[in-house]
Parts: structure tokens; sequence; C-alpha cells
């Protein structure tokens, strides 16, 4: 599992662009661009914590994009990324993880508590990277609403 300091290995995976297109993201891409990227995990698409989660980043990326990209991913299909996006109006990439390999490796997938019982699932987390990959603050099991608010304090806390 990635701790703060590490670099994080390139992938590539497939998802939806800013531009709202079927392609493959890789990590170099998703870095390029800003100062940072903030690349969080998801349960699924579509479901109320989630979209209030991405209506954050939604909402909040004119604050948030003059030093980092945002970064979606879930275990949801491309085609189903595309539906969220378009129903919510989202303006940054969705990674489609269907197999929760980068999920395990930062973390962001095994067990937790669903209504009082331990289950295994996606672990909503988020993470900010540098320009050259390095992870530099993990965030696990994080509450969506709000959320954007404390990472819009640790990007200044970053400069």
């Amino acid at each position: 599992m990635y701790q703060e300091g590490d670099s994080i290995q390139d992938f590539t995976l497939p998802g939806t662009n800013a531009a709202g297109e079927e392609v493959d993201l890789t990590l170099k891409n998703l870095l390029q661009g800003r100062d940072y990227t903030i690349l969080y995990f998801y349960p699924r698409d579509n479901t109320p914590g989630c979209t209030t989660e991405a209506c954050d980043f939604r909402d909040n990326l004119k604050l948030i994009s003059p030093k980092a990209n945002v970064v979606g991913c879930s275990p949801d299909k491309p085609a189903t990324h595309q539906k969220f996006r378009e129903k919510q109006s989202l303006n940054f990439p969705l990674i489609s993880d269907m197999e929760k390999k980068l999920m395990a490796q930062f973390g962001a997938f095994g067990e937790k508590k669903n209504y009082g019982k331990i289950v295994q699932g996606v672990i909503r987390s988020t993470f900010i990277l540098d320009g050259q990959g390095t992870l530099l603050k993990a965030m696990r099991n994080i509450k969506a609403k709000g959320h954007v608010e404390r990472i819009l304090k640790e990007l200044e806390a970053l400069n």
C-alpha cells in the first residue's frame, strides 16, 4: 500500500477524459498541466454520497484548478462514468478500476464498515500527488460532504 513519500508507478486504465471521451488514462497524462493532482476513490457512480462528492469537486474546480488536476476513480465501467459525467455535468476525468488493483495499491479497497457490518469494498479516499507522481498526502476513509474544503486547505499548506 502506498504511503506518503512513495513514488506512484505509472498505470493505464480506461475512463473518460475531461471532455467526456472514452480513453485510456495514464498517470503520466493525469499529472500534466498543474503542480498537483488530486486522485480520489469513490464506491459507485450515481449514488448519493458519491454524487455529493463529485459535485463538490465540480463546483469548486475553479478554486482547485490553478493548482491541481482532479481525477475520480471507481470500479464502474467507462460507459457508466460517461452517464454519470453527463447527468452531473462533471468537468474532470474519471478512471475505471474494474479489477480494483489501483484501489488496492492505494489502500482504497478492503474491509470497511457498512451499516454496522464489516464488508469488502471501496474505501472513500483521496490522495494528493505532486507533478512527478510522489504521494504527498493520503486521506483514507473520509466523508463525502465538506471534503473539498479540506482539500483546498491541504493545497494551501503545500504552497
